[in-house]
């Protein structure tokens, strides 16, 4: 039986057509961007190009996209760019939303011993930020505001512009982690007013290692990795010339494919809820966002027992974000929505790509029906 992958909010597989587009700085162009001679002068022009096209596509100048080895390097620089930036101001508070990506938590509590004061905004329990619940938050102090656009775990949307605009009546910065909304919706910076945001290539089938960092112009930067004059002297080492080509292609036809791919996806998502809506004890946690995520507790099953038993089915799925797959503390995002620890560990997350068919979500809806019968009866498989 082929394998059915519903792991998507984790990784997407490479576009062939990307990878056509990457092979030549692979093979014939192959040079570094920063040689005087010929191969390296291609290269910089490819390097070039895809950040005039990544810049185009998401409404931002060209001098104002860094390209990074992809959404944790991404958001790690924007906490650390922004956080310092506005203590450069007097201000040294960061508001920092409790169900981010591990990547921005991480860099929270670093800045926090490094003497910044982190406070976390609490979710609803629909998953979303409220505007108002940052505005109580807001203070003279407060210098950076970081939100992500669309949570990984839930797919619930946040009101990015809102929220934006109140931490910028305050005199704060906002920084969006967008790597999760890309691959689904048009990105605009200059319509969402964010001061930075942070994309990876393989959300949205592009090649893996390759993210990119928007820093609006007039935000002071800081220098991420020294040793090298790539990236405007802001962040050394020799230039992925295939991986930034793939990624700023992916992104252009991801963005080409997203209306019609999002209707696909949100029958995907309706069909897959249809075929379990006679099981009892299957509840959604957050309100709908994202047309391919899907996250469900299921009462009576650990969430680990579940994603083994439809690995052994043939069907590849999560409890959750692919960069805490190795612990075993329940879903921060979950406990932040107000579920208890033995709820969140009853939840499991569905994320379907462009290339699932019906058939393929009808079999795993059978396989997910049966092992949910089987585990709350106690049996193994």
């Amino acid at each position: 039986m082929k394998r059915i992958y519903l792991d998507h909010a984790a990784t997407t597989p490479l576009d062939k057509e990307i990878l056509e587009k990457m092979t030549p700085y692979f093979l014939a162009d192959f040079g570094n961007a920063d040689s005087p001679h010929a191969q390296g002068r291609a290269a910089m022009n490819a390097v070039d190009n895809a950040r005039d096209l990544l810049a185009e596509k998401i409404n931002a100048k060209p001098s104002e996209v860094y390209f990074t080895s992809g959404g944790t390097e991404a958001d790690n620089w924007a906490m650390y760019c922004g956080a310092y930036a506005a203590k450069e101001k007097g201000r040294n508070q960061i508001l920092v939303s409790a169900i981010e990506h591990h990547a921005v938590l991480a860099s929270a509590e670093r800045l926090k011993n490094e003497g910044f004061e982190i406070v976390y905004i609490p979710a609803a329990k629909n998953g979303k930020i409220e505007v108002k619940t940052l505005q109580s938050l807001l203070c003279e102090r407060t210098g950076l505001v970081a939100v992500m656009s669309a949570n990984n775990e839930t797919g619930v949307l946040q009101p990015i512009e809102e929220l934006c605009a109140a931490a910028k009546a305050a005199g704060s910065l906002f920084f969006t982690d967008g790597v999760q909304l890309a691959p689904y919706l048009p990105v605009d910076v200059k319509k969402s007013g964010v001061d930075m945001l942070s994309l990876s290539a393989h959300k949205f089938y592009g090649p893996k290692g390759c993210g990119a960092l928007y820093i609006k112009g007039g935000v002071k930067m800081r220098g991420l990795i020294v040793g090298g004059e790539q990236e405007r002297g802001l962040r050394g080492g020799t230039s992925n010339v295939p991986a930034i080509v793939g990624m700023a292609a992916a992104y252009a036809k991801n963005l080409q494919e997203q209306a019609d791919a999002a209707e696909k996806l949100r029958g995907l998502r309706a069909l897959f809820l249809q075929e379990l809506a006679g099981e009892d004890g299957v509840e959604i946690n957050g309100e709908e966002g994202l047309p391919a995520l899907l996250n469900l507790r299921l009462k009576g099953i650990r969430n680990t027992d579940f994603v083994y038993s439809m690995d052994l089915k043939g069907v590849s799925l999560s409890a959750g974000s692919a960069c805490a797959s190795a612990s075993i503390k329940p879903s921060h995002v979950l406990l932040a929505m107000g579920l208890s620890e033995e709820e969140a560990r009853e939840s499991v997350r569905f994320s379907f790509g462009k290339e699932n068919t019906k058939e393929e979500i009808l079999q795993a809806a059978n396989v997910a029906k049966e092992l949910i019968s089987r585990l709350r009866g106690g049996n193994s498989l």
